[in-house]
């Protein structure tokens, strides 16, 4: 893996020019390539829909696992080669693959609030794009089937630390998402994100970073590494979604974040359901014998928010609480003054 390319925008693709691949068996289709020098076979495509068609057959008709392959105007001298999957899907959204290299996107505040007090504790940072709109979800699903989620993730801490840098004051923290594969080494890769809390003067005291762990944690040990590195630059971690996926009591025990946040699912109705009850209860006992800060997220009624208050839940996010705005201007007063 090239550390230094990870975060750079892919290179836009030659309008024509010549599908190159590595490992391809010959006569998979009944397009006909050219055998180049260094063994690799190659095909002309004249525009970005025969380019389409051409990866789609391949797509149905060959097994494109260990493919290797690239896009150039000299099937001779390739810029880079990438998996053919990711290729294939950056033809595919094109528009999107575009959108995150412009990364012309806002990071928007969700409160977060001490639940005893009603006061602000802090604020997740969440990416929006709105030029065009696009879901969080569809954006960081593209990123990673595309292999550019190290791009996107990069961005969203940077504008982050930007939003927070003229718009939160000290003290209040900051909750920033990131994603593990995102992060190959992270001395190496998380760099520039302490230069930025540095050149912003942002308290790294202030920041939280959130393991969003939408897939399998392969290697503990790095993820260890990753959060060992920002507590060493003076920040916080975070472990998302409890309960949901692989964010277990185990992980829990092994990773010992400052914050755990617990899955929306047990949140809802969680006043009135035994099993989320029993659950909940759970999760606060073994944070309390970690030392670890229970969050809980999805609070959407006065009922659930009075119940994970009642069992001691620390801090709550939510709709109730109040939604992902541009701007957190008004929103420390606001809740505190209505749950008066």
């Amino acid at each position: 893996m090239n550390y230094c390319t990870s975060c750079t925008p892919a290179p836009p693709f030659p309008d024509n020019g010549f599908l190159i691949l590595h490992n391809l068996e010959e006569n998979v289709t009944a397009r006909k390539f050219l055998e180049n020098a260094d063994g690799s076979l190659s095909i002309p495509y004249s525009n970005g829909k025969e380019l389409a068609s051409l990866l789609q057959d391949l797509h149905e008709q060959t097994n494109t696992s260990l493919i290797k392959g690239a896009l150039s105007r000299n099937p001779e001298q390739p810029l880079a080669y990438s998996p053919f999957s990711y290729i294939y899907e950056r033809v595919i959204y094109k528009d999107l693959v575009s959108l995150i290299n412009k990364g012309e996107f806002l990071s928007f505040f969700q409160p977060i609030v001490n639940l005893e007090s009603g006061q602000i504790f802090g604020y997740e940072s969440l990416l929006r794009s709105f030029n065009p709109p696009v879901s969080p979800f569809k954006l960081f699903d593209t990123a990673i089937k595309t292999g550019m989620q190290s791009i996107l993730d990069r961005r969203a801490r940077e504008l982050a630390i930007i939003a927070r840098s003229n718009q939160v004051k000290h003290g209040i923290k900051s909750f920033i998402n990131f994603i593990p594969s995102s992060i190959y080494n992270p001395e190496h890769c998380l760099q520039h994100t302490f230069k930025m809390v540095k050149q912003y003067g942002v308290s790294p005291d202030d920041l939280i970073f959130e393991v969003v762990e939408t897939e399998k944690i392969n290697d503990m040990e790095h993820l260890k590494s990753i959060l060992d590195t920002y507590r060493a630059n003076g920040m916080k971690v975070a472990l998302d979604d409890m309960g949901s996926g692989y964010s277990t009591y185990e992980v829990l025990e092994n990773l010992k974040p400052d914050f755990v946040k617990i899955d929306r699912h047990y949140i809802t109705d969680c006043h009135k359901d035994s099993e989320k009850q029993t659950f909940l209860k759970n999760v606060q006992a073994l944070a309390d014998d970690l030392s670890i800060t229970v969050l809980a997220e999805g609070i959407e009624t006065e009922d659930e928010y009075t119940f994970l208050q009642s069992i001691g839940i620390t801090l709550g996010q939510g709709y109730l609480i109040g939604k992902p705005e541009a701007s957190p201007a008004g929103q420390e007063k606001l809740f505190a003054d209505m749950i008066q």
